[in-house]
């Protein structure tokens, strides 16, 4: 069993083979209605960039996501960095002091 498609469920969701808008004719609306004459011209394509910028919006949101991972990345190596060159720098210190302390007793005895 075939289905025709709903707006809920179209056929196809690509626009351009979807069935067309039909404008009203003044014999099926009554008169005064609150439904405005509408025009048709161009729907397609707006409807076609909308969905294609929507369909970018994911790849943007992903390109800033790792642009935010790999600037917290080098945050974290130049961090990692720094602590290491202090630890080498303390470490060089208490050497020079042994040293110092070495040769001190060196020449009192």
């Amino acid at each position: 069993m075939k289905r025709i498609g709903t707006i809920d469920r179209p056929l196809t969701h690509d626009p351009r083979n979807q069935a067309p808008m039909t404008i009203p004719t003044p014999t099926s609306e009554p008169a005064g209605s609150a439904t405005p004459d509408v025009t048709i011209i161009g729907a397609n394509d707006s409807r076609q960039n909308r969905t294609r910028e929507m369909q970018l919006i994911p790849e943007a949101l992903a390109r800033a996501h790792m642009h935010d991972r790999l600037r917290e990345a080098d945050a974290d190596r130049q961090a990692v960095r720094l602590i290491s060159a202090r630890r080498m720098q303390r470490r060089a210190e208490r050497a020079s002091m042994r040293a110092r302390r070495a040769l001190a007793m060196a020449v009192m005895h």
